[in-house]
C-alpha cells in the first residue's frame, strides 16, 4: 500500500476524483487536497475564474505556494505525490513538492502542449522538468512534454471510471426522461462546430437529444432549442443518458487534438453504442459496424444513425461494444495501476 498525496479535482463526477476513488479502490492511502476548495476566493465568481484561467493561474501561485509549504510542514509523509492536471501549479510550487522527497508524478488528460487554451497551461510547462513522472494521453503531447525536457513519459488511453459509470441493472430503472434516439452529452464549445454538426442530423430527420453547457451560446439555439435538454449531467442521470439512448454521439475537440476521448469508453462500458468520428485511435479500439460505429463527417453520420434507428443490430453492436471496451481493461482501477507500477519503476 502506497501513501499517495493527491493534487485534483474533488467535484463528485469529475475524473480526477474519479481516479482519487480508484487509487483507493487498489488499495493505496489517498490524501486529497484540491485548489478550489482551499482558496475559493479565486473561484467564487465567473469573472474570477475567467481571469485565473487566461492568465494561465499566475495570481493564485503565492496562495498556492503558501498551502503547500504548510502541508510539508504538516508532518504527512506520502510515498508518492500525484498532480491530476497541474494548471494550478508552477515551478515554485514543483519544488516545494520536490521537499518531500518522493516521485511526483503528473497525470495530464487534457492537452497542455497545445494551443487551444491559449495561456491556461503556462505555469505547468514552466514545471515539466521537474516531475518525476508524466502520463499523458495524446501521442503528441508525450513528443513535445520529451522536447521540454521531461524525465519520463507514460501514454496511456483515457478510460471510464468501473463505479461511477456502471450500467443500470435493469433497464426498466432508466427515467423515461434519459430516453433518446440519438444522444450528444457535451459542452458547445466555441469554433468546433458541434452545434452545426448537430443540424445536419436534425436536417436529417433525426432526433437528437442534448444535454451540456452553454448551448444557449449557439447561433443556432433557436432551431436546437426543442432538442435542449439540459445542463451537464453527472452520476445516475449521466448513466441514463448513455444507457437509454439509443445511440450515443463521440464528439471530439480539434482544438484539444482529440483522437478519442472519455465518452469513447465510457459510453460502451456504461451500455450505450458509441457513434463516433474515424479516428487512428478508434478504429484500434473497436470494429467499425460490430463494436461501435463511426463516421468520416456530419452526412456520413446521418446516415448511419438512420440505418440503424430502421433496423435491429443497435442492440448487438452496444453488447459486442459492452465486451470489448472491458476486455481491453481500460477502467481507472487498471489504468492508475499500470502509471504507478510502470511509472515508479527505476524512478529515484
Amino acid at each position: 500500500m502506497l501513501n499517495i498525496l493527491y493534487f485534483g479535482d474533488n467535484w463528485n463526477f469529475s475524473t480526477a476524483y474519479h481516479r482519487a476513488k480508484a487509487l483507493e479502490r487498489i488499495g493505496h492511502q489517498v490524501i486529497h487536497y484540491h485548489a478550489a476548495e482551499h482558496f475559493p476566493e479565486f473561484f467564487k465568481s465567473s469573472i474570477m475564474k475567467a481571469i485565473n484561467f487566461r492568465s494561465g493561474y499566475r495570481l493564485v501561485q503565492p496562495s498556492v505556494q503558501r498551502k503547500l509549504k504548510e502541508i510539508l510542514h504538516s508532518g504527512i509523509k506520502p510515498d508518492v505525490i500525484w498532480v491530476d492536471n497541474g494548471e494550478f501549479f508552477g515551478r515554485k510550487c514543483l519544488q516545494i513538492l520536490k521537499q518531500f522527497n518522493c516521485p511526483v508524478i503528473l497525470y495530464s488528460i487534457d492537452d497542455p502542449t497545445g494551443k487551444r487554451d491559449g495561456h491556461r497551461f503556462d505555469r505547468l510547462l514552466s514545471a515539466v522538468k521537474l516531475y518525476d513522472v508524466i502520463a499523458v494521453v495524446r501521442g503528441q503531447a508525450a513528443e513535445e512534454f520529451k522536447a521540454l525536457g521531461a524525465k519520463k513519459i507514460i501514454k496511456v488511453m483515457m478510460g471510464y471510471d468501473e463505479v461511477a459509470h456502471a450500467p443500470y441493472l435493469h433497464k426498466d430503472e432508466i427515467p423515461a426522461g434519459f430516453k433518446s434516439d440519438v444522444a450528444f452529452i457535451g459542452t458547445w464549445m466555441r469554433n468546433e462546430n458541434r452545434d452545426e454538426f448537430i443540424k445536419v442530423l436534425i436536417d436529417a430527420g433525426i432526433s437528437v437529444s442534448i444535454w451540456g453547457d452553454r448551448w444557449p451560446k449557439s447561433r443556432y439555439f433557436k432551431l436546437l432549442k426543442p432538442y435542449y435538454r439540459g445542463p451537464n449531467l453527472g452520476g445516475k442521470d449521466y448513466i441514463a443518458a448513455i444507457q437509454g439512448a439509443k445511440m450515443c454521439l463521440g464528439l471530439l475537440s480539434k482544438g484539444n487534438r482529440d483522437l478519442h476521448t472519455t465518452r469513447s469508453m465510457e459510453v460502451p462500458y456504461a451500455g450505450g453504442l458509441l457513434c463516433a468520428e474515424r479516428t487512428s485511435d478508434h478504429t484500434k479500439l473497436y470494429v467499425d459496424g460490430l463494436e461501435a460505429v463511426f463516421w468520416n463527417d456530419a452526412y456520413e453520420c446521418a446516415s448511419i444513425c438512420k440505418k440503424l434507428l430502421a433496423g435491429n443490430e443497435l442492440i448487438n453492436i452496444k453488447n459486442a461494444g459492452m465486451k470489448k471496451v472491458r476486455h481491453l481493461k481500460l477502467g481507472n482501477e487498471d489504468i492508475c495501476k499500470h502509471i504507478l507500477e510502470k511509472g515508479l519503476s527505476n524512478t529515484n
